[in-house]
């Protein structure tokens, strides 16, 4: 082969060298004209630079010819060299990881909005050595060390930073490591403002829908709305009458489950919550889906009581009205009413969604990407329950980075509905990232899927991130060397 390429570069030398004396000669005649004379002058260029690359050796005529082809790495090369973090006042406290690779690649995750940034560095002295690209024999070798609600954070973070460098190595999109996708945008939705003048709220779901361009809101329907209301609500006063859902000791209506309160809502209450979403129904209009949330902790039979004074404003869905793991009490509501029932935003891995939906126990389920277990745990999430005639929503409440892993994830997954966006009114949310592909992050209630850009389709605008960083740890990604070693033998089988 090389012997042929060796003849051809003689031959074409021999040839280049006639043609440019005939072609200096043309030049130099005082006959040829202008346009005839300044093509011979730039043909004779061009063929100055094709005769040098031909007399170039294979090797170098290869590299030549590949010298503007974009390489992010050598993905079969790839290895994990470290783990890092950033905390954000996001929701609270939202840890954001990137994991390091030997090429100068990396991939962003994010541990769950309010869990702690160290259940995924525990998992630093699995990865160190690792090909990210493996991501589903990584998972695997990971996630007994994830459980239900945030303790599944790091697990799933890791899991997304893994789908980003993966992307970037191959320099494909994560949807595209997913399978594919179904549409080019994701609906999302937001709760709706806050407002006690009806008129000031009527302005504000105008320019929830109209300005921000939202297509489907979520509001909150809790008897913490009746804490003032005499006769509302049966034990009240035992619980403090606050009826706080995220503070408290062990013994408080917080971390009291909803079987366990003793609490009631009287027919009043009953008709002062009914009032309200009645309100809400007659601003938004019932062209757009409004979801609920946030009720309180009561059992199931003050659920179906409410979920019935509520079904005639066909509300999108009720959400998580008892907890999620009492399957047979959620079978029961969903069998006693209208409107379709929701849960899921603190289950880990499909195995924890099965009995919910092989029993059809809810008529929608709701992962939230950070804790069922990473993108693609939650795409079979969604398609398990697609097999099951049963639609998935997401549950969202963090940064961009955890965004757009729902994102990707969503676009990939054929039963989707929509997913939350939590931070609709924090103006600085957005800027903590910069798209690589220069879309918008979010437009007009929708987010655009990234159709080229590789990996999640995102880097960390990282002026903006320090600007915001929690107070309690404003360390930005500094090396976190104690975490390297592995100290027990983890396997759980002999």
């Amino acid at each position: 082969m090389k012997n042929i390429l060796k003849q051809i570069i003689e031959s074409n030398k021999q040839v280049e060298t006639a043609e440019k004396a005939a072609a200096a000669a043309e030049i130099a005649n005082p006959s040829t004209k202008d346009s005839r004379r300044n093509f011979l002058r730039k043909t004779a260029v061009g063929g100055m630079a094709l005769g040098g690359f031909m007399s170039m050796s294979t090797e170098d005529t290869i590299a030549q010819a590949t010298s503007k082809v974009s390489r992010a790495s050598k993905p079969s090369e790839l290895k994990i060299t470290d783990l890092r973090y950033c905390i954000v006042q996001n929701v609270g406290r939202t840890p954001i990881i990137r994991i390091d690779t030997n090429q100068g690649i990396y991939g962003l995750g994010e541990v769950r909005d309010g869990a702690d940034e160290r259940y995924a560095l525990f998992l630093k002295s699995h990865l160190l050595g690792q090909n990210p690209c493996n991501v589903e024999q990584l998972f695997k070798s990971i996630k007994q060390f994830g459980y239900h609600g945030r303790q599944a954070g790091g697990v799933c973070g890791v899991e997304m930073a893994l789908w980003d460098l993966c992307g970037k190595a191959y320099g494909v999109p994560c949807w595209q490591l997913l399978g594919g996708r179904y549409r080019d945008k994701v609906r999302l939705y937001a709760d709706t403002p806050e407002s006690n003048d009806i008129n000031e709220f009527k302005q504000k779901i105008k320019y929830r829908t109209q300005d921000q361009g939202y297509t489907w809101l979520k509001m909150d329907i809790s008897i913490g709305m009746l804490r003032n209301s005499e006769g509302g609500v049966v034990n009240n006063k035992f619980w403090g009458g606050g009826f706080s859902q995220w503070a408290g000791d062990y013994h408080s209506y917080a971390n009291t489950k909803h079987p366990f309160t003793a609490i009631q809502i009287t027919p009043k209450g009953l008709d002062e919550m009914a009032k309200v979403v009645e309100e809400v129904r007659n601003v938004v209009g019932y062209e757009i889906p409004l979801s609920s949330d946030h009720y309180g902790h009561f059992d199931l039979n003050n659920g179906i009581r409410l979920g019935k004074a509520l079904d005639k404003y066909r509300l999108a869905w009720l959400e998580d009205m008892v907890p999620w793991e009492y399957t047979d009490q959620w079978k029961t509501i969903s069998d006693a009413l209208e409107t379709p029932t929701l849960t899921g935003e603190d289950i880990y891995l499909k195995e924890g969604f099965k009995a919910l939906i092989e029993q059809r126990a809810v008529d929608i389920v709701h992962p939230d990407l950070a804790s069922s277990g990473g993108l693609l745990e939650t795409k079979r999430i969604g398609d398990y329950a697609e097999d099951h005639g049963i639609a998935m929503a997401m549950h969202f409440a963090g940064t961009p980075v955890s965004f757009m892993a729902n994102v990707h994830c969503a676009a990939a997954t054929q039963n989707f509905l929509a997913l939350e966006h939590h931070s609709v009114d924090v103006t600085w949310w957005e800027s903590l990232v910069k798209t690589t592909d220069g879309r918008k992050l979010i437009d007009k209630g929708y987010a655009p899927v990234p159709l080229e850009a590789p990996g999640l389709g995102i880097e960390l605008n990282e002026e903006e991130v320090k600007k915001h960083l929690h107070p309690k740890d404003k360390s930005f990604f500094a090396p976190t060397p104690d975490w390297n070693e592995k100290r027990s033998h983890d396997r759980l089988w002999s």
